[in-house]
């Protein structure tokens, strides 16, 4: 998919290196067909990272994709420029009288907290609130996904034993379901979160559904019946290397992170993990564009 972002985002260079077909403005004007507009609310600490790993997965099918990035006003990023907020980054004044076809809200480290203790979680609601009327479907990551469960749905979440950490596999549960069409019956997905969420009241819900899960890790994917929302527990978007650099970072922190599991070869962190995962983080955010959002949202918004 070629995807329009802004000419000077440090993102733009690592995708260009893998390959990935970065459309400049000008060239996306010549195009005589609406592209799909999507917004990400990147709430992930390193956002360069966190860039580079969506935009990699949402270059993937023929349709022009243009993004815009959205930033907290309620809170101040410690990990990231203000120059590159400033730059790449929205507040959400600027867009809440906009529609968009698509939205991302991604993972946040702040699961140990409460939701309302949160510094920016009225902001987060707003917003939430916002794109039920305003985007045509969203994708919820990791915490973004408990957030949003917890918010609309009243679905909490609790503190694990331990940290659910490295690549478990999967079984999809409704393979008609467009999300995950095309998947293996079993496929494997990376976690990194120390809480889970209530499964008993997601099974519950008439309004959701699961659609894979794992004995190890539990619930993975889940979406409402209409489609509006869809929640990943995990991080397909991973890279290779990030559940490496998570643990090496919290050991010299001091923090006692077990080894991720199913990750390492022979469990020997000297050895490079392998990416086992990418084909099927491809195709999920592929059917999302095409089944959830290109298929579903009206050729010009009203």
């Amino acid at each position: 998919m070629p995807i329009r972002i802004p000419a000077k985002l440090p993102a733009k260079e690592i995708l260009e290196q893998e390959n990935i077909f970065v459309m400049e403005e000008e060239r996306a004007t010549t195009q005589d067909i609406r592209p799909l507009n999507i917004l990400i609310l990147n709430l992930m600490p390193e956002k360069e990272k966190t860039e580079a790993q969506l935009l990699r997965f949402l270059g993937n099918t023929p349709i022009q994709v243009n993004i815009s990035f959205l930033r907290l006003t309620t809170h101040e990023s410690k990990n990231t420029s203000k120059y590159h907020l400033d730059t790449f980054y929205k507040p959400f004044s600027d867009v809440n009288t906009k529609r968009f076809d698509g939205m991302i809200i991604t993972g946040s480290p702040v699961e140990l907290l409460s939701f309302e203790e949160v510094d920016y979680w009225d902001e987060l609601k707003d917003i939430m609130d916002w794109s039920q009327e305003n985007v045509t479907s969203t994708f919820h990551i990791c915490w973004g996904a408990q957030a949003a469960l917890y918010h609309r749905y009243g679905i909490g979440k609790y503190r694990l034993p331990e940290k659910c950490f490295g690549v478990y596999e999967h079984e999809v549960l409704a393979p008609k379901e467009n999300l995950v069409r095309g998947f293996d019956d079993h496929f494997l997905a990376p976690h990194s979160r120390y809480t889970d969420i209530e499964f008993k009241k997601l099974m519950n819900h008439p309004d959701l559904h699961v659609l894979a899960r794992s004995d190890q890790a539990g619930v993975f994917l889940a979406a409402s019946k209409d489609g509006k929302n869809i929640f990943a527990t995990g991080h397909l978007e991973y890279s290779a290397t990030t559940l490496a650099e998570e643990y090496r970072r919290d050991r010299e922190r001091g923090i006692d992170t077990k080894l991720p599991e199913n990750y390492f070869p022979d469990n020997d962190p000297e050895k490079a993990p392998l990416y086992r995962w990418k084909s099927h983080c491809s195709l999920m955010f592929s059917n999302w564009l095409n089944y959830y959002v290109y298929q579903a949202t009206p050729y010009e918004w009203d």
